[in-house]
């Protein structure tokens, strides 16, 4: 929602010559000032976002491998209620961020971690795997790739 703001200024000059009688012009400008929507909870600048602790993208990993998970910007809670910038983390192994609002799925490659957790112990067999961390609200609904990032791991 923009709101717009009409501002006008009046100023008033004075002619400051001796040999010309003080006289008054008046002017009248007005400005257009659009105020911005409001700021977009979901922003990721400046930091906020989702991220693995411990991992880095293209990593050897030994299987099992311990997986801890972070966020800025939101707090971690566990399924339930939705509740303003809160939420829970999932792990989707080998598949993409789910589009925001969207339900994460429950199966074998979409692992919800619903108690709060915030580091979890995967199973992944040999080979190359992309591993997703997807933020989403207390009933699984996704808060968007915005709060998610993805990174491939070899495990041998």
């Amino acid at each position: 929602m923009k709101k717009i703001i009409y501002l006008t200024v009046f100023a008033s000059l004075f002619s400051c010559s001796s040999n010309q009688p003080s006289s008054d012009v008046q002017t009248e400008t007005s400005i257009r000032q659009e105020d911005m929507a409001a700021p977009d909870p979901l922003d990721t600048t400046g930091g906020k976002g989702v991220f693995f602790v411990d991992l880095k993208d293209s990593q050897d990993v030994k299987s099992p491998l311990l997986v801890k998970m972070g966020v800025k910007g939101m707090d971690v809670e566990a399924a339930g209620p939705v509740n303003n910038l809160k939420g829970h983390h999932h792990i989707i192994i080998d598949g993409a961020a789910i589009a925001e609002g969207a339900g994460v799925p429950l199966d074998e490659t979409n692992l919800h971690f619903g108690k709060g957790q915030t580091e979890s112990e995967l199973k992944l067999t040999k080979g190359f795997h992309t591993l997703t961390l997807q933020f989403a609200n207390g009933v699984h609904g996704s808060y968007g790739p915005r709060w998610s990032r993805t990174i491939t791991v070899n495990a041998k």
